[in-house]
């Protein structure tokens, strides 16, 4: 599968700078994003940090626990036992649980881990193994609950887990009921066209669903279905056993606290140097940990001595919070700074896949590593595409229209192809109607305000009804041109709502689902074929 390369608006400048390797962003990172040149160095370093580690054996052990569950495949199990052996390895990436899996860019998330894990493996000659992490403790439940999908003319639709949470629990511990799950497949089912490939995904989300209390599961189970051939391990970061084995790294991140959250505040000095934004919030008082408290999770602060959430919930001492960790771990959880500490204190990771905006906020994270007693590792922002089928492809080479057309000047293009449809020129007659009734209008107005003074306010209301009177026809006028192209408009509306739905990139709207039910999942696997470069570079493939 070829792609063209086309460029992507991005919201990072730091994340941007990074991957064009300027020297300004490169000095806040471990590695160059030419990682090649970085592999066998950070390889030799995982060989002597081995000690720094979860043991293997554990983690493994608690993988074919958890993998057994919610992707229980031979390949699955297969790279669990390839991760026991000396000097393998991982290449990681991660994103919390969404409906249906969330937007696209989670499915090319996921297919980046299995192509770089392949990819590091042929250049290092080791065992590399795919692992994605599931973000379960997350807690913004509205961010997660719904995503998008075409309805038969093309537009956007919401498509929400019905039911209200009102709680900030981790979203891994909301329960969803079947009847909540049966809702949603409903919209799912209505939404989707009939293709060859609709019986057999609708009955294969059925099921997931069916043995599914919890959106992490679900995530999980469909995330297994797309990638299990590849032999992509998962993990939920929020899984009670898993913060078991986390136990002791949490305990460092406690003991350690004041130290790494100085690294932390030189982090952002050095960011702020370098003369970038803040990508995250470093506090201060900021603990960077949270503990769950009846169902809350609550972000902790340090300050006096004291480990305090800042609505005054929880106080606790070093010692009591130590107590507390060891009687109960699955109430500790990381925030967005102490998550890559935590990551690479369970796996041997030679490389990370991440988001822009991820890759900003680990720009603050190098110093903290070093404290750790760890080094960062390699950065490699995901696969980035969009798909375009051919349907729209063609209604592009119709109007001539480029991707950047579409992405920057879509609606201008848009305006300017109707202006050019009529010989009757909207703008230039209605403005010459107004111009020859204000200059027949004007002269009468001054003269019966001569008169009787009332007359003038009448005749001032009365231009104003006519005005409108204009403005309606303008409106009717436009209409009925739009309406004599309504074809043609559709095919412009189905160009946007397919590369730039809602004004956003395709993949940040978009379900998987759609394209699957097109295409089958063979796309995927091409995906993951195709790509051994990670240069962050948007792709514009074709289906």
């Amino acid at each position: 599968m070829k792609g063209i390369t086309e460029a992507l608006r991005s919201g990072s400048q730091l994340a941007e700078d990074y991957i064009c390797t300027a020297d300004a962003a490169r000095s806040l990172y471990e590695y160059d994003i030419c990682w090649e040149n970085g592999l066998h160095a950070r390889a030799e370093w995982l060989k002597q940090s081995e000690h720094t580690r979860v043991d293997r054996h554990e983690l493994a052990s608690y993988l074919r626990i958890y993998n057994k569950r919610v992707n229980n495949h031979d390949h699955v199990h297969a790279s669990i036992t390839r991760l026991v052996e000396e000097n393998a390895w991982v290449v990681t990436g991660g994103q919390q649980s969404g409906l249906l899996t969330g937007p696209l860019f989670v499915i090319y998330k996921a297919a980046s881990v299995v192509a770089a894990a392949r990819e590091a493996e042929k250049q290092l000659k080791h065992p590399v193994v795919p692992v994605f992490w599931i973000a379960g403790e997350d807690h913004d439940w509205d961010e997660v609950n719904h995503t998008y999908l075409p309805d038969p003319q093309g537009d956007m639709r919401k498509v929400k887990l019905q039911g209200h949470f009102t709680g900030r629990d981790s979203v891994s511990h909301v329960q969803v009921k079947w009847e909540q799950w049966e809702h949603t497949l409903e919209q799912v089912e209505h939404l989707l066209p009939d293709t060859i490939h609709k019986p057999g995904l609708l009955k294969q989300i059925t099921e997931i669903h069916r043995a599914s209390s919890n959106l992490s599961d679900a995530f999980a189970r469909i995330i297994s279905v797309l990638f299990a051939s590849s032999g992509l391990i998962l993990m939920d970061a929020a899984d009670p056993e898993l913060r078991k084995l986390e136990q002791p790294v949490f305990s460092r991140m406690i003991q350690q606290n004041t130290s790494l959250r100085t690294a932390y505040l030189q982090g952002a000095s050095l960011v702020e140097q370098a003369g970038y934004a803040m990508p995250a919030e470093v506090a201060e008082d900021g603990a960077n940990l949270f503990y769950i408290h009846e169902g809350v999770r609550l972000l902790l602060t340090l300050k006096d001595k004291l480990y305090q959430d800042r609505k005054g919930l929880v106080s606790f001492t070093e010692e009591r919070l130590l107590e507390e960790l060891k009687q109960h771990p699955e109430r500790f959880s990381n925030n967005v700074l102490t998550r890559p500490l935590m990551q690479d204190s369970l796996l041997p990771v030679t490389a990370v896949i991440l988001g822009q905006g991820e890759i900003a906020y680990w720009g603050l994270t190098r110093e903290a590593f070093r404290t750790f007693g760890l080094q960062m590792p390699i950065l490699l922002p995901r696969l980035s595409f969009t798909i375009l089928e051919d349907v729209h492809r063609k209604h592009m080479k119709q109007y001539g229209l480029s991707f950047q057309d579409v992405q920057y000047l879509l609606q201008e293009k848009k305006e300017k192809w109707l202006a050019q449809q009529e010989t009757f020129q909207v703008d230039e007659q209605f403005t010459l109607i107004r111009e020859q009734f204000m200059t027949l209008y004007r002269p009468l107005l001054e003269q019966v305000a001569e008169l009787h003074p009332g007359l003038s306010r009448i005749g001032e209301a009365n231009m104003g009804k006519i005005h409108e009177q204009i403005q309606y026809l303008e409106r009717h006028t436009r209409k009925a041109i739009e309406d004599k192209h309504a074809v043609d408009l559709r095919h412009w509306n189905g160009i946007q709502n397919a590369l730039f739905p809602m004004g956003k990139p395709q993949e940040r709207v978009h379900n998987a689902l759609f394209y699957l039910n097109r295409y089958g999942t063979d796309w995927i696997e091409k995906l993951i074929k195709a790509s051994a470069e990670f240069r962050g570079q948007h792709q514009v493939i074709e289906l």
